[in-house]
């Protein structure tokens, strides 16, 4: 008899993250291939933090500070927080599994919407919760449809702002509007990864000060995205000392390395990279907006690192077409998939190749077609 894994895992499926680049490169045999499908930094890391890694070196047969300390003065410096009020994860998905693991009982219902980052379902689901899955409106958001989710069992409300994989956002005033009505027994996690990206004024700036108003409110931020960190798996998390003591209670010891917590206060410390790979995100995003406006490709505005768009034909089938020329997305369902945003020179190969592969889709649709009426 085989051993039986937990009822709730039962209909859960790996997380699939976007394809390697030497995969792709072993299978169509390519020596150049650029990866736009898992909203990374194309700029890589600060040099600073490169130095800081190098100095670490050294270190590597020691244990890494449990407690985080130096990254935790670094971050409450920055905010004007305490300490005690931040903590370090692996990444922010470390961090979704801990909250779910701390707060949620089988049958309390999570809110969460159709289209966002999928482990807010999966580790629901994992601890026996049940997501009341909210729609997007126009790709957004609806927090009124959330608000109205609301039972007599809801635990947690995840919120993803700007939303991947849309990177459409809403604003300061809904958000407050929002947390003013949620009854403060519920928690509301507040995922702002792509915030360094936002270009809209009126996205909420000071997220992190809203712990001193709202209790139920949990702050998540990554140094995977802008900082350029992805490979060495550090975010945090600002919330209530109480909360942050629950987290602390299941978190893995030595959760987050020696070189991510040195890489992680040097990044801190080079605010002009931080300007430099935002001046090239907003380059590079209205580029591909007139790219794809002179395509005829519908596309949700994003205020993140990435575009979501309707590719037209099967995402799936763009997505290979595109591997096998060297570039790769991210198919997500049906003809929408989602492509980061690159150098410029990365994001014209990119446009150049779709403009390519769409002849060939299109010449095929021509060739197939067997109808008696002119539909080319």
């Amino acid at each position: 008899m085989a051993i039986q894994h937990r009822t709730e895992i039962a209909d859960l499926q790996p997380y699939k993250p976007g394809k390697p680049i030497d995969d792709v490169k072993r299978e169509y045999g390519l020596t150049h291939v650029v990866k736009l499908a898992s909203n990374e930094n194309p700029l890589g890391c600060s040099p600073k933090v490169m130095e800081a890694i190098r100095q670490a070196l050294d270190s590597l047969s020691l244990y890494p500070d449990g407690n985080c300390t130096e990254l935790k003065t670094a971050l409450a410096a920055k905010f004007g927080l305490k300490p005690s009020q931040i903590l370090p994860s692996g990444g922010s998905d470390e961090m979704v599994d801990m909250i779910s693991k701390a707060y949620v009982n089988p049958g309390d219902e999570v809110i969460v919407a159709d289209i966002t980052f999928p482990r807010y379902m999966a580790t629901a689901k994992m601890m026996g919760g049940t997501p009341v899955v909210v729609p997007l409106k126009n790709f957004t958001y609806d927090l009124d449809a959330m608000y109205h989710a609301i039972t007599d069992k809801t635990k947690l409300i995840w919120l993803c702002n700007p939303n991947n994989p849309t990177g459409t956002m809403f604003g300061e005033k809904a958000l407050m509007e929002f947390l003013d009505k949620v009854p403060q027994h519920i928690m509301v996690i507040y995922d702002e990864a792509y915030n360094e990206y936002v270009t809209r004024r009126d996205y909420p700036q000071e997220a992190c000060r809203l712990i001193d108003k709202y209790p139920n409110i949990v702050v998540m931020r990554t140094f995977s995205k802008i900082y350029g960190l992805a490979a060495l798996r550090v975010g945090y998390t600002i919330a209530r000392e109480e909360i942050i003591t629950t987290l602390n209670k299941i978190r893995n010891p030595f959760n987050v390395n020696t070189l991510a917590q040195k890489a992680a206060i040097a990044a801190l410390a080079d605010q002009d990279f931080i300007q430099k790979a935002y001046a090239l995100n907003k380059q590079g995003k209205e580029y591909l907006y007139q790219a794809f406006d002179q395509m005829d490709i519908s596309y949700a505005p994003s205020e993140a690192n990435h575009i979501f768009f309707n590719c037209r034909y099967d995402a799936q089938e763009i997505f290979e077409e595109l591997q096998k020329r060297g570039v790769i997305i991210r198919p997500m369902f049906a003809t929408y998939a989602r492509v980061s945003i690159g150098t410029m020179e990365e994001n014209q190969l990119f446009i150049e190749t779709l403009k390519e592969v769409f002849n060939i889709l299109e010449t095929k649709k021509e060739a197939a077609c067997t109808c008696c009426c002119d539909c080319k």
